[in-house]
């Protein structure tokens, strides 16, 4: 079975904030402020979204689809919204999402110095994202 790449990961607080972003060899890749630009608007259009929606209980875009790429979102209950844009059609990202989340909450909100919405710098988040990487089709057969 052929793994669909991750093109990024980003973190966005529940303000709009970008506190994590991780490239992993795209192509176009994005400098610091592109990527500022980029979780600012994701935030923005994923709130009007939910205004928008005609069905109520609406909790904002789950997945946009392009041409070239897919990017996939997780909105955790505190507001903390995680995205991956990866390659068309790549499988179980929902379960990819997760994982990153609970490794978010393990390792970065169990963290005595880390500062809630505040950029992450924590090397076990680091460690353990590069681990979840390396054994993703482990991961996507769960």
């Amino acid at each position: 079975m052929a793994l669909a790449a991750i093109y990024s990961l980003f973190i966005i607080n529940k303000s709009g904030g970008l506190i994590y972003y991780k490239d992993y060899g795209s192509a176009g890749r994005m400098d610091t402020n592109d990527s500022l630009r980029l979780a600012s608007l994701w935030h923005s259009m994923h709130a009007i979204s939910q205004q928008l929606s005609p069905t109520h209980g609406c909790t904002g875009i789950d997945l946009l689809q392009a041409h070239n790429f897919d990017l996939h979102c997780f909105q955790s209950l505190t507001g903390t919204k995680f995205f991956v844009v990866c390659e068309t059609g790549a499988p179980n990202m929902e379960i990819l999402l997760k994982v990153i989340y609970e490794l978010y909450t393990d390792f970065v909100l169990k963290n005595p110095f880390y500062e809630m919405e505040m950029p992450i710098r924590c090397e076990l988040f680091d460690l353990n994202l590069s681990q979840v990487q390396k054994d993703r089709v482990a991961l996507l057969g769960r």
